[in-house]
C-alpha cells in the first residue's frame, strides 16, 4: 500500500536522494503553479477534467467519480508506463491530496510501482511557501548588479551562474525582463509560481557568503518581490556595468528579436509614448512601423530607460559601490569575477 507523507518528509527525503514529484493534476493547472521540478503525469486533461466537473456541480457526486473511472481505466495501460520511465523514488500530488493523487497512487501501487502521496497536496506546499518567505532570514550579502538597459546584466549572472557563482535571477523567476516591453516573445509567471521557485532558490544559496543579483524593482511583470529581498538588494553593495551605447543596442536587439514580434513591440511602445517628448515619441513610433529597430532601440534609451536608470541608481552610490567600464559584455565578466574575488579577500 502506498504511504501518505507530509510535506517536511517530502522535503527530508528529497534531500537525501534523488527523487521524483509527480503532479497528476491537469496539464493547465500544472502551467499555472506546481512545485519547483514535478514532473506532470496528468489523470485528466483539461477537457476531462472540466467534463468531470460539470457532472459533478450539475448531475452528482456519483455520476462524476463514475466518468473518473471510465477515463483512468481506458489510459491505465499508458500512464502506467510513464510512471515506470521514471528511475527512482517517487511522490504524486493533486490539489489538495484527494482523489485525483489517491486514483493515481493506488493505480500504480497494485502494479508494483512503489510510491508515496503528499498528505494536503500542493495547497499544503504552497501555505509552506507563503510562511517561509513571511520568516525568510537571508543570510548572504547582495552583491547587486547595476547598468543601462542592454548593459548585459542577465547575460552576466546567466554565465557566473554556470561557472557556479551564486545567483538569484528574479527575471527567470518571473519569465519577464522587467520592463514594459519585458514579456515579448515570453509568457510571464504568475506569483505562485514566481514565489515557488524564489524559495527554491533562496535555499540553494543561503549559505554562500554573497549572493548576484540584479537591481530589479519591486514589481516583475505579474509579480512582485516580498519585502525582505528589497530591503536586502537596497542595502547590498551595487556594481555598476557600463558599455558603450552600440553595444547595448546589438544586445537588446538580440535579446527581444523586434522583428519577430513585430506588433508586439509596436502594443507595448504605446504604453509609454505619451511620457516620451512628442516629436521624439513619433520618431519612434515611425521607425518601430517601418521595421528599424536599430534606431527604434537608440532613441528609446537616449530619451526614456536612461533618464529613469539615472534617476534610480543615484541612490545606490556610495563607498562600497564600483564601476565596471568594458566594452562589451565578455570583457565585463572578468572584471566582475576579479571584483567578487577582492570582496571575499577583503570581508
Amino acid at each position: 500500500m502506498f504511504q501518505d507523507i507530509r510535506w517536511e518528509e517530502l522535503v527530508s527525503l528529497q534531500a537525501a536522494d534523488k527523487h521524483t514529484l509527480i503532479d497528476v493534476r491537469s496539464p493547465s493547472e500544472y502551467n499555472e503553479a506546481t512545485i519547483p521540478g514535478s514532473v506532470n503525469i496528468p489523470l485528466f486533461n483539461d477537457k476531462e477534467r472540466a467534463e468531470i466537473g460539470t457532472l459533478y456541480k450539475q448531475t452528482s457526486p456519483q455520476a462524476a467519480k463514475q466518468r473518473g473511472v471510465e477515463i483512468v481505466s481506458a489510459k491505465l495501460p499508458e500512464l502506467i508506463k510513464e510512471f515506470e520511465k521514471i528511475d527512482s523514488d517517487k511522490t504524486v500530488f493533486c490539489w489538495r491530496g484527494g482523489m485525483r493523487s489517491k486514483t493515481a497512487a493506488t493505480m500504480v501501487d497494485l502494479m508494483g510501482i512503489k510510491v508515496n502521496r503528499l498528505q494536503g497536496g500542493i495547497r499544503a506546499y504552497r501555505h509552506w511557501v507563503v510562511a517561509a518567505l513571511e520568516d525568510f532570514d537571508f543570510k548572504p550579502q547582495a552583491i547587486v548588479l547595476n547598468g543601462y538597459t542592454g548593459s548585459g546584466k542577465t547575460i552576466i549572472l546567466n554565465e557566473l551562474e554556470k561557472q557556479g557563482y551564486p545567483v538569484l535571477n528574479f527575471e527567470r523567476m518571473a519569465n519577464h525582463r522587467g520592463s514594459i516591453f519585458g514579456q515579448i516573445g515570453l509568457t510571464p509567471n504568475n506569483q505562485k509560481k514566481f514565489d515557488s521557485l524564489l524559495v527554491q532558490q533562496l535555499l540553494e544559496v543561503q549559505d554562500s557568503p554573497y549572493t548576484l543579483m540584479e537591481a530589479e524593482s519591486k514589481r516583475i511583470g505579474k509579480v512582485t518581490l516580498p519585502e525582505f529581498m528589497v530591503n536586502k538588494k537596497e542595502h547590498g553593495a551595487h556594481l555598476f556595468i557600463e558599455i558603450p551605447m552600440a553595444e547595448r543596442v546589438k544586445n537588446i536587439l538580440e535579446d527581444y528579436r523586434p522583428w519577430e514580434h513585430h506588433e508586439e513591440s509596436i502594443q507595448a511602445f504605446q504604453r509609454i509614448k505619451r511620457r516620451i517628448h512628442t516629436p521624439i515619441a513619433a520618431e519612434i513610433d515611425k521607425s518601430l512601423q517601418s521595421g528599424n529597430y536599430s534606431t527604434a532601440t537608440k532613441l528609446l534609451l537616449e530619451y526614456y530607460y536612461d533618464p529613469l536608470y539615472s534617476y534610480s541608481a543615484d541612490k545606490h552610490h556610495d563607498s562600497r559601490s564600483m564601476i565596471i567600464k568594458a566594452a562589451n559584455i565578455e570583457e565585463s565578466i572578468p572584471l566582475v569575477k576579479d571584483y567578487l574575488a577582492y570582496q571575499i579577500v577583503n570581508k
